[in-house]
Formats: structure tokens, sequence, C-alpha cells
């Protein structure tokens, strides 16, 4: 079964960003979901953009990437330039016309550092948005077998959220539109789905 995931910001027929609500007690989810919610009920057309085209990733290791990617997302490689001076970009496409621009560069230890959430510069994570219910289930299960989360689904209100950590201990985020969501109902991080606890 394909598990589709897309990054995008607003678009009726397109994909959009989440961009990362905290599942965890003890952290602040510093996003207004009301203007959230009703930017994306809107869809206004003054808005000059529909989206993401791709977000740039620095990786110790490209073939351990693509392989997790592919294997959680069904992620696919859209190229490579090998020509690049000291090292590769390789174009993982995560969605409809949305990749993840991959950067193996030699001696940058970038992707070594990992540090709490809020400390991790100016992009903290990416939130991948699931295409629907079944597809995060999917993603959720895949993301368990491999060990990269907990498996732990926050219940937002209007959006469910799971973290995940990749191989280069990036943090992922893999949102869906809440099914039991109550209008005008938002929750706090570390509330958890009812429909995920055993």
């Amino acid at each position: 079964m394909a598990c589709k995931l897309a990054i995008a910001l607003v678009g009726d027929t397109g994909p959009f960003l989440t961009v990362g609500a905290v599942p965890r007690l003890g952290h602040l989810d510093v996003r207004d979901r009301t203007f959230h919610e009703s930017r994306l009920a809107r869809q206004t057309a003054g808005v000059l953009l529909n989206g993401f085209n791709h977000v740039a990733i620095i990786t110790k290791n490209t073939e351990r990437f693509v392989d997790f990617y592919r294997r959680m997302f069904d992620a696919e490689v859209d190229g490579q330039v090998d020509e690049m001076p000291g090292g590769t970009l390789t174009f993982v496409r995560v969605g409809n016309g949305i990749e993840i621009n991959l950067f193996e560069i030699e001696g940058n230890s970038e992707a070594d550092r990992q540090v709490p959430m809020f400390g991790r510069g100016r992009i903290d994570h990416i939130g991948l948005h699931a295409a629907n219910l079944e597809a995060f289930d999917t993603a959720r299960s895949r993301l368990m077998e491999e060990g990269a989360t907990d498996g732990f689904v926050t219940d937002f209100g209007p959006i469910l959220s799971l973290f995940f950590t990749d191989p280069d201990g990036l943090e992922g985020e893999v949102c869906v539109p809440n099914p039991d969501a109550k209008p005008g109902v938002k929750n706090p991080p570390g509330t958890p789905a009812t429909r995920y606890q055993s």
C-alpha cells in the first residue's frame, strides 16, 4: 500500500505544510491554530504562492537517507547531481511536485548536530502531511517497525500528529486532519489521540 506524503503551504488540490505542533508535554505549540485553520479553509486567491517546491537537507549518508524515506513514505529519487564541488545533490520526491534536495557534502558535520527542539536554528523540523488517515496509519506502522517513533499520536484537535527521527537524527512529523475533531476544540501538546490508545 502506498503511503503518500507531501509538503506545501496552501492548495485546494495540492498538499499543504504542517509546520510542527509538538506532541510532548513540556514543549510549547507556538502556532496559532485558529489562524492556521482559517488560512487553510479560505484558500485565499490573493496568495502568490501555492506551496513549497523543496526543502534542502544535509545528510551524512545519501543512500541511508533515501532508503529510509523510500521504505517509510514511498519517496522516490528524481535525479542526482554528482558534479557538485565537494559532494552530491539528490532530488527526493516526497509528494506531488514536492521534494527534499538532499546534500551530502564531504567534511560537513551539520548532520551530526542534534539539539533540543527550538535550539536547532531557523528551521526546527519538517512536517509531512499524510494524504489521508490510511496513509498516516501506514506511515505510523512502518516508523514503529523501524524504531523511528514510539507511535505516540497527539490529538491537537484539528490534526493528529506523529513525531519520528530519521537515520541522521533529523526530527520529522507526520500530520493528518483529525476525523474525530470537534469544531473549535484545540488540545495542548501531549494530548493522546483516543483512536490510538490501547
